[in-house]
């Protein structure tokens, strides 16, 4: 690889990273491992793709259909085990399939264009060493010519990819490593950073907590006439009645004793299901085309569910979330969904009915403005009763008052936590025995709490629906004979996230840079 440039123009973007987050790098992801891909990343507005052009970057449209070629890397890095580089291109999407193969196709773009800006230039020997240690193509005595063999035969064809589509992956994920690779360069821990978080991390913290909840400040809420319709006007495009779908739909699955098929069997079953619903959706789309007697020609039962919600789809539909969205996407004018796979094989949707959203009345719409209102009103009160006690606590101990007597004086009722620190590792627990139920709020109370001294009492935290005040009574120092090997991991994983956040703002800012602009409908 062509390097020099490559390594000059990265160092200067790290090094600018770095400074722009040194202060809050380290207690944020290393001590309470807070998601900070979901704001390093920028994730485009995904709702709004139009269906002809998929993005617009580098002063050019991305055509949906070049989106869907590169999306379908993203399904052949996932089979051949390229997890890490996925889990890279793909940081910030969250739990949501479609937006995982977005962020996957917007970074993959990016990595291309700066690799080859930065003259990154893989060679042959580099990619097939790679390509041999990919995890799809193993075996006991280690890379197996037989089961690579075997994929690029019977796993790439129903792609509609060739053997060129691995070594191109190979190819991008040498360069996303090389770039990661010169962005670390200048990365380093001191030791005083070290020392100071992992005692932050591994020291016994004795915590109670007060806790404060909305329904305990409902009572005497009054909502009038004149609340609800100052709210009912103000909110108007919010307040609309649910939309609602109705479909019939056909199934092509395998078999009970076809669900116990692996590797070539199981994909030529699966590509002959996949043929013949591709056959009944060419049917469909003839003139005069009935869904009901063209699944009778291909000798398929039509089901029909009862009318469902986005947020509550049929139970007939619940066992994938891809067929109620699908559901949503049909029309008057497109009745008709295409195959849409599933683990045991595709399902076509037909549209019998669709009620659309439209605006409630006020007198619909108020019993939902009274519980909004009355919610709101008794979070406000749950947050200024809880920002009350927390100075009274602060300044009864500030006077000399012993802290559990200003706590009782408050009339607040501490609850007091099992100890515990920053990083908790999982143990073993006997047979027989289950786990300890952790607080639902554990997290957020570590986070109030991490940097306290003993006796110090946190600023009131919403979590959730409700809220606490944290007092931190004690923080016991970490002693473990494992300390050293602890350590040494814990240093390593400072330098791996510290690695991590700087390559991720460097996608972020090279999308920037790209001109990213999602399509608007």
């Amino acid at each position: 690889m062509r390097l020099g440039y490559a390594a000059a123009t990265i160092f200067v973007a790290m090094m600018k990273l770095l400074r722009r987050h040194k202060n809050w790098l380290m207690i944020v992801i290393a001590i309470l491992a807070i998601p900070f891909v979901f704001y390093f990343v920028q994730r485009p507005d995904y709702g709004a793709m139009r269906s002809d052009r998929f993005a617009h970057m580098y002063d050019r449209d991305v055509s949906m259909l070049e989106a869907q070629q590169i999306g379908r890397l993203l399904t052949l890095a996932q089979a051949i085990g390229m997890s890490d580089f996925v889990r890279t291109l793909t940081a910030g999407a969250g739990m949501n399939q479609n937006q995982v193969a977005v962020q996957f196709i917007i970074n993959l773009l990016v990595l291309r264009h700066e690799a080859e800006r930065l003259g990154l230039r893989p060679s042959a020997s580099e990619i097939a060493d790679v390509v041999r240690k990919l995890p799809a193509f193993q075996s006991e005595s280690g890379f197996d010519i037989n089961k690579f063999t075997d994929f690029v035969r019977n796993g790439l064809a129903p792609m509609g990819l060739g053997e060129e589509h691995i070594e191109q992956l190979v190819r991008d994920e040498i360069c996303v490593n090389e770039i990661k690779r010169l962005l670390a360069a200048g990365i380093t821990v001191s030791k005083g950073e070290l020392d100071e978080n992992f005692r932050r991390g591994y020291d016994k913290f004795y915590v109670s907590v007060i806790r404060f909840r909305p329904t305990d400040f409902q009572d005497g809420i009054t909502v009038n006439d004149e609340d609800v319709q100052k709210y009912y006007d103000a909110h108007k495009a919010e307040l609309k009645t649910d939309e609602k779908r109705k479909v019939q739909f056909v199934r092509l699955g395998l078999t009970e004793e076809q669900t116990k098929l692996t590797g070539k069997e199981r994909i030529e079953v699966l590509q002959k299901l996949s043929d013949r619903a591709t056959d009944l959706t060419q049917a469909l789309l003839e003139k005069g085309a009935d869904f009901k007697q063209a699944a009778e020609k291909f000798q398929l039962p039509v089901h029909e569910t009862g009318e469902f919600t986005a947020a509550a789809p049929d139970p007939q539909l619940k066992s994938n979330p891809q067929l109620g969205a699908a559901a949503f996407k049909l029309s008057a004018q497109e009745p008709n969904s295409d195959p849409i796979q599933v683990a045991d094989g595709f399902y076509i949707l037909h549209l019998t009915g669709a009620n659309e959203t439209r605006p409630l009345t006020l007198e619909e719409a108020k019993p939902k403005i009274v519980e909004a209102i009355k919610k709101a009103r008794s979070r406000e009160l749950m947050s200024t009763k809880g920002a009350e006690v927390v100075n009274q606590l602060r300044e009864a101990t500030k006077s000399g008052q012993l802290l559990e007597a200003a706590i009782q004086k408050a009339g607040a009722k501490p609850e007091k936590l099992p100890p515990f620190s920053l990083i908790e590792e999982e143990k073993t627990k006997p047979d027989g025995n289950e786990p300890k139920k952790e607080s639902a709020d554990l997290a957020a109370i570590k986070e109030a709490v991490a940097f306290l001294n003993a006796g110090e009492i946190s600023d009131f935290s919403p979590s959730g629906e409700s809220g606490f005040i944290a007092v931190l009574e004690k923080r016991e120092p970490f002693a473990d004979a494992n300390a050293g090997e602890k350590k040494a991991a814990f240093e390593k994983r400072i330098l791996d996230n510290k690695q991590r956040i700087v390559l991720y703002e460097w996608l972020r800012e090279r999308q920037q840079a790209a001109g990213l602009q999602s399509s608007k409908g």
